[in-house]
């Protein structure tokens, strides 16, 4: 999965970080892409790790079921089945912490490769600006959704940010 290199031999090295493998089907109809884990994240080897991180919260109308009750594999399990696939657009940065403004040095994941193996794909998803910045330029011709971040760093209320995931199960 994802994983952290120290660069710089002392204690003052930078962080390396990578993304974790793309959880998709063949029948993914939508893929939410992330820009990069956070170190919650990374240190559980889970999408969206952190307690304070809404993503379960908000994407559980839309997928239909409390994802937030689930056990990890479980809630990959019910998103793969309604047609709903994860990933991010930085395959690896440099990053002290886990806020996307600290990225540096991204190298993005091949996420036209991806696509081009997903034939029922309809929607790609950004979660956040940073996803949308790196990312958008990668899609091609799928239509594309700027979703506000998940992130706990993203002070807009849960109730707002709601009303644009929700938007999401138009293209499932």
């Amino acid at each position: 999965m994802g994983m952290v290199e120290r660069l710089g031999g002392g204690t003052g090295g930078v962080s390396r970080k990578a993304s974790f493998p793309p959880v998709v089907a063949p029948t993914t109809r939508v893929l939410i892409l992330g820009s990069l884990p956070g170190d919650a994240s990374l240190k559980a080897a889970r999408y969206y790790a952190h307690p304070q991180n809404q993503f379960w919260r908000l994407l559980s109308p839309v997928a239909g079921v409390d994802l937030t009750t689930l056990p990890y594999d479980a809630r990959l399990a019910a998103l793969l089945g309604r047609g709903i696939g994860l990933w991010d657009v930085v395959a690896s940065a440099t990053r002290p912490g886990s806020s996307d403004a600290a990225i540096r040095d991204a190298a993005a994941n091949d996420v036209a490769a991806l696509i081009a193996t997903l034939p029922d794909l309809r929607l790609v998803a950004f979660n956040g600006g940073t996803a949308w910045k790196h990312g958008r330029a990668l899609v091609g011709n799928i239509a594309t959704l700027q979703l506000p971040s998940s992130s706990p760093l993203h002070t807009v209320g849960v109730a707002a940010k709601q009303v644009a995931w929700d938007a999401v199960a138009a293209h499932l």
